[in-house]
């Protein structure tokens, strides 16, 4: 693994690493990592590791205020939605294509980052995406066992506890990485799966919701059956945002494929539930056209 530091699009200095084999040559193909908001890039290194092990050197890279592209204080600091998806995209895509020139490059998205692959000026440059678990951050589209605690955290506690601390302390909550309180105020506003926004300053949202409508790609859904976030609900509000992905090739995946009792949200990034099922999307990713 390399440690990197590369430019978003506006500018700002991204934390990122690069997985790769040594000496293997020039790659036919390379694949970039979306992370899911709040996600740590670490997180999905064992998965990464993987992929470069069969001959695809990945990128996987923090979008502003989270991990290794965290500025040194939260509080104050602007990073909103669009931010990360017209500008940190952008930069990781340029990076990664000026890397290794004419490969193929994969864009593979988890979560909310399957929404913010398609936002940048240059999604294009990836020519097949591969999206896991993707959803829109719509409480209406939980699993109903869920759905009420993420309700009262993601839409009273949270814009409760931002304005005050000035981002979102979730590691002190035990709720995973801290959120920028920009972001963190966009998240708790959704009230309605329907992700356009109708106020006037919001015109970079729904800029980079129209580049996603207009991404032509053809794309692997992957969905896991105990996701109780990328419900079935959840993935079609996600494609609702793409109706030019074609052709759309699908993969669904059970706790029992994976010979584990729970999968969940995050688990197919994890040694344990995701392995056995890493080859099986290599396998299917080979079914999914250029």
């Amino acid at each position: 693994m390399l440690p990197v530091r590369l430019r978003a699009d506006d500018g700002y200095e991204l934390g990122a690493s690069l997985y790769e084999q040594p000496g293997s040559g020039p790659p036919s193909r390379a694949a970039l990592m979306h992370c899911g908001a709040g996600i740590p890039a670490v997180r999905y290194g064992g998965f990464a590791r993987y992929l470069a092990s069969r001959g695809i050197p990945t990128l996987t890279y923090d979008y502003r205020g989270i991990g290794r592209s965290r500025p040194n204080g939260l509080r104050g600091f602007h990073a909103a939605i669009e931010d990360w998806a017209e500008y940190d995209c952008a930069g990781a895509v340029a990076w990664l294509r000026q890397r290794y020139g004419a490969a193929e490059i994969i864009g593979i998205a988890h979560s909310i980052g399957a929404l913010l692959v398609g936002g940048a000026h240059n999604s294009a440059e990836q020519s097949r995406l591969v999206l896991i678990g993707g959803h829109t951050g719509y409480y209406g589209d939980y699993s109903r066992r869920y759905r009420l605690p993420m309700t009262l955290l993601w839409h009273a506690f949270m814009p409760a506890v931002t304005p005050v601390v000035g981002y979102f302390p979730a590691r002190r909550l035990g709720l995973g990485e801290d959120l920028p309180g920009m972001f963190a105020m966009q998240w708790a506003g959704r009230r309605s799966p329907d992700l356009r926004p109708t106020r006037a300053h919001a015109q970079r949202v729904r800029s980079f919701l129209d580049r996603c409508a207009a991404l032509q790609r053809s794309a692997l859904l992957v969905t896991i059956t105990d996701d109780a976030f990328a419900t079935a609900s959840g993935t079609r509000h996600l494609m609702a945002c793409y109706p030019r992905l074609s052709p759309l090739h699908y993969l669904h995946f059970t706790p029992a494929d994976a010979g584990v009792s729970r999968i969940g949200h995050f688990g197919f990034f994890t040694r344990r539930a995701g392995s056995p099922l890493w080859p099986r999307l290599l396998d299917a990713l080979e079914t999914v056209p250029r």
